[in-house]
Parts: structure tokens; C-alpha cells; sequence
């Protein structure tokens, strides 16, 4: 099993919203991909807590797939790329890392 860990820093405001909405935004695709993409054993996102470290990324996504095979469908499947189009103007920064578990 794989597991792909990502990490997301937002600007403070873009695409004439403020942090927190394209924050919010964002989580929803991001929990809207599962039910799309049947590749994905298990998704989770969760958003910072306020008042944490402002260091801190906003938002992260933990998924796991079977194997790197499917992540790697997964990084190109169109509703995936999709969620990235719509994110690439919002953020500041992205990291990631790929588990094998």
C-alpha cells in the first residue's frame, strides 16, 4: 500500500477570495475525489487549527492506494487534475511525500 501525504500553504487572498474560503473550497473537491476516482482506498483532509503556527501548512490531504500503479493513475485521472487547476492560483507552496506501508 502506498500512502501520498500532501501538504498546502494558501495565499492570504486569490481569485478574489480570502484565505479561508479557497481553504474550504479546496477540502471539498479534495473529499469529493473518493466518490469520483475509485482508485483511492482512503481519503482524509484536514485544515489547520486557528490560532496553530502561521509557519504551519493550511490544509493537508492523506490518501492510500493499493499501489504506486494506482497513484500514479490517480496523479493524472482528469477530476484529480482538475482539483489542481483549480488550486494552482490559491496556493503559496506544496509538499508531499509517498509511503510505502
Amino acid at each position: 500500500m502506498v500512502r501520498h501525504i500532501v501538504l498546502f500553504r494558501f495565499l492570504e487572498e486569490a481569485e478574489g477570495r480570502k484565505k479561508e474560503e479557497n481553504v474550504r473550497l479546496t477540502r471539498e473537491m479534495l473529499d469529493a475525489l473518493p466518490q469520483k476516482i475509485d482508485l483511492i482506498l482512503k481519503s482524509e483532509t484536514y485544515i489547520n487549527k486557528k490560532g496553530a503556527n502561521p509557519e504551519n501548512a493550511d490544509l493537508v490531504l492523506i490518501s492510500d492506494f493499493a499501489s504506486q500503479e494506482d497513484l500514479d493513475a490517480y496523479i493524472v485521472h482528469p477530476d484529480h487534475k482538475a482539483v489542481g487547476a483549480f488550486m494552482r492560483p490559491l496556493r503559496e507552496s506544496r509538499a508531499a511525500i509517498d509511503l510505502e506501508l
